[in-house]
């Protein structure tokens, strides 16, 4: 009852435009505070906490595939999506299974191979443009996880018989 008399007096207030800007705030936390404490409150607050956690993290999910040839820092990552950076990394791994550091590995290794297999790229230079500093490290890691080096990997997908 209290909930319908607060939507009431918000509906009211439509009609004094110059009583709106304060007043309207005011009834909008009451009406949240009966909301919140109601029959359905705490199903209401568990729904609204879970979206803000899912869209944090799938805007560090979205901000990793956007820059994933550019460092990483935790720090900075769990700040821009307001989340500390162990809750960040917390958060990513239920969502992902791995860390976001792990994450931006898989994508950028995914990214490499989609330009090795455009051809005509060396894999040291895809290894510079996709974010790694190092093209031994980058061949070692594309190995664990494609099973062949970059220049076999490549070659295989495209059908074309390894060089001896």
């Amino acid at each position: 009852m209290a909930l319908l008399e607060a939507f009431e007096r918000l509906l009211r207030l439509l009609n004094k435009p110059s009583d709106l800007p304060v007043l309207g705030r005011l009834l909008k936390q009451e009406i949240m505070y009966h909301l919140v404490t109601g029959p359905g409150g705490p199903t209401l607050t568990q729904g609204l906490m879970g979206s803000h956690r899912e869209f944090a993290v799938n805007k560090a999910i979205s901000w990793i595939r956007e820059h994933y040839d550019a460092p990483l820092k935790i720090a900075e990552l769990a700040e821009a999506v307001h989340l500390s950076p162990s809750v960040l990394h917390r958060r990513f791994k239920a969502a992902t299974i791995m860390s976001p550091l792990q994450y931006q590995k898989q994508v950028r290794l995914l990214e490499a191979r989609k330009l090795l297999m455009s051809g005509g790229v060396e894999a040291a230079n895809v290894a510079f443009q996709v974010g790694y500093e190092s093209p031994s490290q980058f061949s070692r890691e594309y190995r664990r996880l494609f099973g062949a080096s970059p220049l076999q990997d490549a070659e295989q997908l495209r059908g074309v018989a390894p060089a001896p």
